[in-house]
């Protein structure tokens, strides 16, 4: 992956950064607008995007973090706005087709299954589609908009679906037990607004790529942590604004991890429960074979589930 493709089109994360930036704005300083908090000691505000890879990049690392300061932290997830469309030539991608490797490529370097084959089977027009959709989820149920997105996310990314499509958002909509009648008028109607909301707010603050997580306090006291990083990235924009911040201990067991998170990547799983990556591997596969999980296998790795489980 070169660094000029890398700087100039979005849609090629940097594994280096770990970060899928918009060209227009690599030179941007962040904004000192200030963040406003609410219930918790820490507000994070999460900018990301439905196919942002890098952002499927960190989800072992998100997860962990709500387990271990959920009572601390409030996530606020904000749509960024990746692919407007294919309006653009730029960096050596002029089509869908040219993403597929470099998907492959980043699911190998992040450790996270993806298969970029849907860039050559149905690929997105845009991620503005499920960004909006996700808004529309919000208005109804904001824990349930949060399945809504991995929903999302394991349909792009694992299952080829291309969800700027009505009818993959829909299906993802049911499996989370969002009322689609109702999610289908707000993306039609209000959802746009809130979407056009979060890209203002993400240009106010100066977000020039995706992840970005802001860190703040009732104080004003901000981190910011750009880019898939490592686990102890977050953990230290927390403790730099509170030092006195806990950590919460939890169950590690594997039928405690798949009850509060039903799908669960080998990745996500040794991260969750600090059993070794080939460790947690074969113990997942053990699990398949004993007929306590599901596996769905694609060319880059597997995502495992409680048998019959409902979200």
């Amino acid at each position: 992956m070169k660094n000029e493709t890398n700087k100039t089109n979005p849609l090629l994360c940097d594994p280096q950064t770990g970060m899928c930036e918009f060209p227009e704005n690599l030179e941007n300083q962040t904004s000192t607008k200030s963040i406003q908090t609410i219930e918790k000691q820490l507000k994070v505000i999460y900018f990301t995007d439905p196919i942002c890879s890098s952002c499927w990049g960190i989800e072992p690392q998100l997860r962990k973090l709500k387990l271990e300061y959920g009572k601390t932290i409030e996530i606020e997830y904000r749509m960024g706005g990746l692919l407007p469309d294919w309006s653009y030539n730029s960096g050596g991608i002029s089509k869908p087709s040219d993403v597929a490797h470099h998907w492959d490529e980043v699911s190998v370097h992040y450790d996270m299954p993806i298969d970029g084959d849907v860039w050559l089977e149905d690929p997105l027009d845009s991620s503005y589609p499920p960004s909006i959709a996700f808004k529309a989820a919000q208005i109804q149920d904001n824990e349930k908009a949060i399945l809504f997105l991995r929903e999302m996310r394991e349909m792009v990314f694992l299952q080829k679906k291309n969800i700027a499509k009505w009818q993959h958002i829909a299906t993802a909509g049911k499996n989370v037990g969002l009322n689609i009648e109702q999610l289908k008028t707000d993306y039609e109607g209000k959802a746009k607004t809130l979407f056009e909301e979060d890209l203002k707010l993400a240009r106010e603050l100066g977000v020039r790529g995706f992840p970005t997580m802001f860190f703040t306090d009732s104080l004003g006291n901000k981190e910011i942590v750009y880019g898939s990083k490592p686990y102890a990235f977050y953990e230290m924009a927390i403790l730099k604004i509170n030092p006195e911040t806990s950590k919460m201990e939890y169950n590690k067991s594997w039928e405690t991890l798949f009850t509060k998170y039903p799908s669960l990547t080998a990745r996500e799983y040794s991260e969750l429960s600090g059993t070794p990556r080939k460790e947690s591997e074969h113990l997942l596969n053990e699990l398949t074979k004993k007929g306590k999980l599901d596996k769905l296998a694609i060319k880059n790795g597997g995502l495992w589930k409680l048998k019959n489980a409902s979200r």
